[in-house]
Protein backbone atom coordinates (compact mmCIF):
# COMPACT_ATOMS: atom_id res chain seq x y z
CA UNK A 1 0.00 0.00 0.00
CA UNK A 2 1.29 3.41 -0.93
CA UNK A 3 1.78 5.73 1.99
CA UNK A 4 -0.08 9.06 1.87
CA UNK A 5 1.92 12.23 1.84
CA UNK A 6 0.54 15.76 1.69
CA UNK A 7 1.19 17.19 -1.73
CA UNK A 8 3.05 20.46 -1.94
CA UNK A 9 1.22 23.28 -3.58
CA UNK A 10 2.90 24.21 -6.81
CA UNK A 11 2.16 27.94 -6.82
CA UNK A 12 3.38 28.60 -10.31
CA UNK A 13 0.95 26.03 -11.66
CA UNK A 14 -2.00 26.17 -9.34
CA UNK A 15 -4.33 29.13 -9.30
CA UNK A 16 -4.40 31.33 -6.23
CA UNK A 17 -7.43 33.06 -4.82
CA UNK A 18 -9.04 35.17 -7.49
CA UNK A 19 -7.88 32.89 -10.29
CA UNK A 20 -4.57 34.69 -11.01
CA UNK A 21 -1.27 32.86 -10.82
CA UNK A 22 1.72 34.35 -9.01
CA UNK A 23 3.53 35.20 -12.25
CA UNK A 24 0.34 36.96 -13.43
CA UNK A 25 0.24 38.99 -10.23
CA UNK A 26 3.88 39.95 -10.60
CA UNK A 27 3.23 41.03 -14.18
CA UNK A 28 0.18 43.01 -13.07
CA UNK A 29 2.14 44.80 -10.35
CA UNK A 30 4.96 45.54 -12.79
CA UNK A 31 2.57 47.03 -15.34
CA UNK A 32 0.90 49.11 -12.63
CA UNK A 33 4.28 50.45 -11.51
CA UNK A 34 5.21 51.36 -15.09
CA UNK A 35 1.87 53.13 -15.62
CA UNK A 36 2.31 55.07 -12.37
CA UNK A 37 5.81 56.13 -13.41
CA UNK A 38 4.50 57.32 -16.78
CA UNK A 39 1.72 59.32 -15.13
CA UNK A 40 4.15 60.92 -12.70
CA UNK A 41 6.49 61.73 -15.57
CA UNK A 42 3.70 63.32 -17.60
CA UNK A 43 2.69 65.48 -14.66
CA UNK A 44 6.15 67.05 -14.81
CA UNK A 45 5.42 68.79 -18.11
CA UNK A 46 4.58 72.47 -17.82
CA UNK A 47 1.94 74.58 -19.54
CA UNK A 48 1.86 77.76 -21.60
CA UNK A 49 -0.44 80.73 -21.03
CA UNK A 50 -0.87 84.04 -22.86
CA UNK A 51 -2.62 87.28 -22.04
CA UNK A 52 -2.58 91.08 -22.01
CA UNK A 53 -0.83 92.80 -19.12
CA UNK A 54 -3.07 95.09 -17.06
CA UNK A 55 -0.61 95.65 -14.20
CA UNK A 56 3.11 95.16 -13.60
CA UNK A 57 4.78 95.50 -10.20
CA UNK A 58 8.48 95.76 -11.03
CA UNK A 59 9.54 95.77 -7.37
CA UNK A 60 7.65 92.59 -6.50
CA UNK A 61 8.28 91.06 -9.92
CA UNK A 62 4.59 90.29 -10.48
CA UNK A 63 2.67 90.54 -13.75
CA UNK A 64 -1.15 90.63 -13.78
CA UNK A 65 -2.92 89.81 -17.01
CA UNK A 66 -6.22 89.01 -18.70
CA UNK A 67 -5.98 85.69 -20.54
CA UNK A 68 -6.86 85.06 -24.17
CA UNK A 69 -10.01 82.97 -24.73
CA UNK A 70 -9.33 82.74 -28.48
CA UNK A 71 -5.84 81.21 -28.15
CA UNK A 72 -6.44 78.80 -31.05
CA UNK A 73 -6.41 81.80 -33.39
CA UNK A 74 -3.22 83.71 -32.47
CA UNK A 75 -3.85 86.40 -35.09
CA UNK A 76 -7.12 87.41 -33.42
CA UNK A 77 -6.74 87.25 -29.63
CA UNK A 78 -9.71 87.94 -27.37
CA UNK A 79 -8.63 89.02 -23.90
CA UNK A 80 -11.71 88.41 -21.79
CA UNK A 81 -11.07 85.49 -19.41
CA UNK A 82 -11.70 86.48 -15.80
CA UNK A 83 -10.57 86.67 -13.08
CA UNK A 84 -7.20 88.28 -13.83
CA UNK A 85 -4.16 86.08 -13.26
CA UNK A 86 -1.05 87.20 -11.38
CA UNK A 87 2.26 85.43 -11.94
CA UNK A 88 5.82 86.07 -10.75
CA UNK A 89 8.37 86.74 -13.46
CA UNK A 90 11.13 84.13 -14.02
CA UNK A 91 13.77 83.98 -11.29
CA UNK A 92 16.44 83.60 -13.96
CA UNK A 93 16.77 86.98 -15.76
CA UNK A 94 17.93 85.15 -18.90
CA UNK A 95 14.44 83.62 -19.19
CA UNK A 96 12.74 87.03 -19.11
CA UNK A 97 12.11 89.09 -22.25
CA UNK A 98 11.63 92.89 -22.33
CA UNK A 99 9.67 94.19 -19.35
CA UNK A 100 5.96 94.49 -20.18
CA UNK A 101 4.01 97.73 -20.29
CA UNK A 102 0.60 97.59 -18.65
CA UNK A 103 -2.68 98.95 -19.97
CA UNK A 104 -6.40 98.35 -19.43
CA UNK A 105 -7.78 98.86 -22.94
CA UNK A 106 -8.58 95.29 -23.97
CA UNK A 107 -10.46 95.93 -27.21
CA UNK A 108 -11.47 98.78 -29.50
CA UNK A 109 -13.88 98.20 -32.36
CA UNK A 110 -13.80 101.47 -34.30
CA UNK A 111 -16.35 100.22 -36.83
CA UNK A 112 -18.94 99.46 -34.16
CA UNK A 113 -17.88 102.35 -31.92
CA UNK A 114 -17.20 100.43 -28.73
CA UNK A 115 -14.28 100.04 -26.35
CA UNK A 116 -13.73 97.36 -23.70
CA UNK A 117 -11.69 98.18 -20.61
CA UNK A 118 -10.83 96.38 -17.39
CA UNK A 119 -12.31 98.08 -14.32
CA UNK A 120 -9.98 97.47 -11.33
CA UNK A 121 -12.68 98.54 -8.85
CA UNK A 122 -15.23 95.92 -9.87
CA UNK A 123 -12.59 93.58 -11.38
CA UNK A 124 -14.85 93.19 -14.39
CA UNK A 125 -14.83 94.11 -18.06
CA UNK A 126 -16.75 97.23 -19.04
CA UNK A 127 -18.00 98.04 -22.53
CA UNK A 128 -18.07 101.75 -23.36
CA UNK A 129 -19.75 103.36 -26.39
CA UNK A 130 -17.41 105.77 -28.18
CA UNK A 131 -17.79 108.19 -31.08
CA UNK A 132 -14.94 107.51 -33.50
CA UNK A 133 -13.53 110.69 -35.05
CA UNK A 134 -10.46 109.53 -36.97
CA UNK A 135 -8.77 106.27 -38.00
CA UNK A 136 -5.26 106.05 -39.46
CA UNK A 137 -4.08 102.63 -40.62
CA UNK A 138 -0.77 101.08 -41.73
CA UNK A 139 1.22 102.97 -39.10
CA UNK A 140 4.82 101.77 -38.98
CA UNK A 141 7.18 102.12 -36.02
CA UNK A 142 9.02 105.01 -37.68
CA UNK A 143 5.88 106.57 -39.18
CA UNK A 144 5.87 110.38 -39.29
CA UNK A 145 2.24 110.35 -38.10
CA UNK A 146 3.46 109.31 -34.68
CA UNK A 147 5.11 112.70 -34.33
CA UNK A 148 7.07 111.69 -31.25
CA UNK A 149 3.84 111.43 -29.26
CA UNK A 150 3.43 109.09 -26.31
CA UNK A 151 0.15 107.20 -26.38
CA UNK A 152 -2.53 107.35 -25.24
CA UNK A 153 -3.16 111.06 -25.75
CA UNK A 154 -6.01 112.15 -23.48
CA UNK A 155 -7.33 115.62 -24.31
CA UNK A 156 -9.68 116.32 -21.42
CA UNK A 157 -10.35 119.88 -22.58
CA UNK A 158 -11.33 118.71 -26.05
CA UNK A 159 -13.03 115.56 -24.76
CA UNK A 160 -11.07 113.16 -26.99
CA UNK A 161 -8.74 110.20 -26.62
CA UNK A 162 -6.17 109.06 -29.20
CA UNK A 163 -4.82 105.54 -28.88
CA UNK A 164 -2.55 103.27 -30.85
CA UNK A 165 -3.40 99.63 -31.53
CA UNK A 166 -0.01 97.93 -32.12
CA UNK A 167 -1.43 94.66 -33.44
CA UNK A 168 -3.62 96.55 -35.95
CA UNK A 169 -0.94 99.17 -36.65
CA UNK A 170 -3.68 101.76 -36.33
CA UNK A 171 -4.16 105.13 -34.60
CA UNK A 172 -7.72 105.87 -33.51
CA UNK A 173 -9.16 109.10 -32.10
CA UNK A 174 -12.53 108.90 -30.38
CA UNK A 175 -14.79 110.70 -27.95
CA UNK A 176 -15.84 108.64 -24.90
CA UNK A 177 -18.73 109.61 -22.59
CA UNK A 178 -17.72 112.59 -20.47
CA UNK A 179 -17.72 110.65 -17.20
CA UNK A 180 -14.91 108.42 -18.47
CA UNK A 181 -12.50 111.25 -19.32
CA UNK A 182 -11.42 111.49 -15.69
CA UNK A 183 -10.12 107.91 -15.58
CA UNK A 184 -6.35 107.31 -15.38
CA UNK A 185 -4.55 107.43 -18.72
CA UNK A 186 -3.58 103.74 -18.61
CA UNK A 187 -7.32 103.02 -19.01
CA UNK A 188 -6.85 103.80 -22.70
CA UNK A 189 -3.51 102.08 -23.18
CA UNK A 190 -3.19 98.67 -24.83
CA UNK A 191 -1.01 96.58 -22.51
CA UNK A 192 1.69 94.31 -23.87
CA UNK A 193 0.87 90.72 -24.70
CA UNK A 194 3.03 88.17 -22.89
CA UNK A 195 3.39 84.42 -23.21
CA UNK A 196 4.83 82.36 -20.36
CA UNK A 197 5.71 78.77 -19.50
CA UNK A 198 5.05 77.43 -16.01
CA UNK A 199 4.63 74.39 -13.78
CA UNK A 200 3.55 76.32 -10.69
CA UNK A 201 0.66 78.61 -11.82
CA UNK A 202 2.04 81.42 -9.66
CA UNK A 203 5.63 81.26 -10.98
CA UNK A 204 6.68 81.70 -14.61
CA UNK A 205 9.76 79.74 -15.69
CA UNK A 206 10.04 81.59 -19.01
CA UNK A 207 8.30 84.74 -20.20
CA UNK A 208 8.27 86.37 -23.63
CA UNK A 209 6.96 89.82 -24.46
CA UNK A 210 4.97 89.01 -27.60
CA UNK A 211 4.20 92.67 -28.34
CA UNK A 212 7.87 93.62 -28.47
CA UNK A 213 9.12 90.52 -30.30
CA UNK A 214 6.35 89.21 -32.56
CA UNK A 215 3.70 91.89 -33.02
CA UNK A 216 4.58 94.54 -35.57
CA UNK A 217 3.44 98.09 -35.09
CA UNK A 218 4.27 101.45 -33.67
CA UNK A 219 5.77 102.05 -30.29
CA UNK A 220 3.42 103.28 -27.61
Amino acid sequence: MRSWRPRRAVWWKRGVKGGATVPSRILLFALSAILLAVLIGCSGFGRVEQGQVIAYDRTAGVVTLIRDSNYKDPANPRFDLLPPVSVRVPQNPAEMGPEPEAGRLLALDWKQGRAVIFDPVTEALKEIPVAVLDVQTQVARDDARLGGRKFPVVDRAGGTVTVILPRRRTIVTFRPPEEYLGLPEDTWKVGDEVRYYYKDPEQALRMMNVSKTEVGGAKS
